[in-house]
């Protein structure tokens, strides 16, 4: 026996935040599982929740698209009784034989705007939805324009270690302002940060995190690119945000804590370290050459991991003759081997 409570419908949303009791009046100790969606809206069910558990011993499953306003509002978060998981849009072993890279590429994999057939539309509705939703709507930013104005320049750093000095002048509000705009970014899982990988001890490492927007399609259609062509600038960006997006799931579904980026004070760099054993260089060229390796050689000097792979376009795998212990992987074979547990 299921029981299913969406709170994105007004209807749900007035019955529960105006009595939240009305919860425990309702689950039954038969309920096998209570499911309800975006939890933070009425986060004053917790309360109910963690007695409805101590009296009845029924499940929850509890979603949510910000976890801001439940941490920040000195709310009960059901300490020791919630474990805490986050889902993706579609990856490749998701998708299968309907996976497409360009589409991919261009769309993003949000589920219901990967199958759109009117896709800049729907990441427009997206964007604003947003926007008025997640930020306006629970309060978190007061100032709207200025923030939908931090989202813009944010999206062109997609990738990029953050400069907030620069992005307060080109945003044209206060560095605090944008240090706090990013962390709502974060909390909502708009963006993820990508820590600095700084273990090496030949070469120092530079300590600034990276941020990728959790889906490349809203990042191409807030820069307002029409398409992705082959080659191009934008391509090597969005085929790099692709394979961090199959990564990063990957880690979450796994519960793999560490992900990191390595970049030296000489800013040698190396585009994803895992679980602190292996590091992965993103190359949207159809033949690796030599001087791609460069990142890869000057960390493998540091004898720290175990692997190091090279995730491209080249049509069959590889490892060149002087570094035979750095792999290079056509991009889906890598992401068949990271799911298949074999990197």
């Amino acid at each position: 026996r299921y029981r299913t409570i969406n709170l994105l419908e007004s209807q749900q949303f007035q019955r529960y935040s105006a009595n939240p009791s009305l919860l425990r009046e309702e689950v039954r100790s038969d309920d096998e599982i209570v499911i309800i969606d975006e939890i933070q809206l009425v986060p004053e069910l917790l309360n109910e929740i963690q007695t409805i558990i101590e009296e009845k011993g029924v499940h929850f499953l509890l979603t949510g698209s910000s976890a801001r306003k439940l941490r920040r509002g000195g709310v009960n978060l059901l300490g020791g009784r919630a474990r805490t998981r986050y889902f993706h849009p579609f990856v490749f072993v998701e998708l299968k034989s309907q996976f497409s890279l360009e589409r991919a590429l261009f769309s993003g994999l949000i589920p219901s705007i990967y199958f759109s057939n009117a896709v800049d539309e729907d990441l427009d509705a997206y964007i604003g939805n947003y926007l008025q939703q997640e930020i306006l709507a629970e309060g978190l930013c007061r100032n709207l324009q200025s923030f939908a104005r931090v989202l813009d320049v944010a999206s062109i750093c997609h990738g990029e270690q953050i400069n907030y000095a620069k992005l307060a002048s080109d945003a044209q509000v206060p560095r605090s302002t944008i240090q706090n705009y990013f962390e709502i970014l974060k909390d909502t899982l708009i963006i993820h940060e990508v820590p600095s990988w700084t273990k090496s001890l030949k070469r120092k490492a530079q300590t600034t995190s990276k941020y990728y927007f959790f889906d490349f399609g809203i990042v191409r259609r807030m820069r307002r690119y029409k398409s992705v062509p082959a080659k191009s600038e934008i391509f090597g960006v969005a085929f790099e945000s692709y394979i961090f997006h199959e990564i990063r799931t990957y880690c979450d579904y796994h519960a793999i804590p560490d992900l990191h980026y390595w970049r030296s004070q000489n800013k040698d760099e190396v585009d994803f370290i895992i679980d602190n054993r292996v590091a992965v260089e993103v190359k949207s060229s159809a033949l690796v050459q030599d001087k791609h390796l460069t990142g890869l050689r000057r960390l493998k000097e540091e004898k720290l991991l175990e692997k190091y792979i090279v995730v491209s376009l080249d049509e069959h795998p590889r490892c060149p003759l002087i570094d035979s212990d750095i792999q290079i992987l056509p991009w889906k074979v890598f992401i068949e081997q990271l799911w298949n547990n074999e990197i």
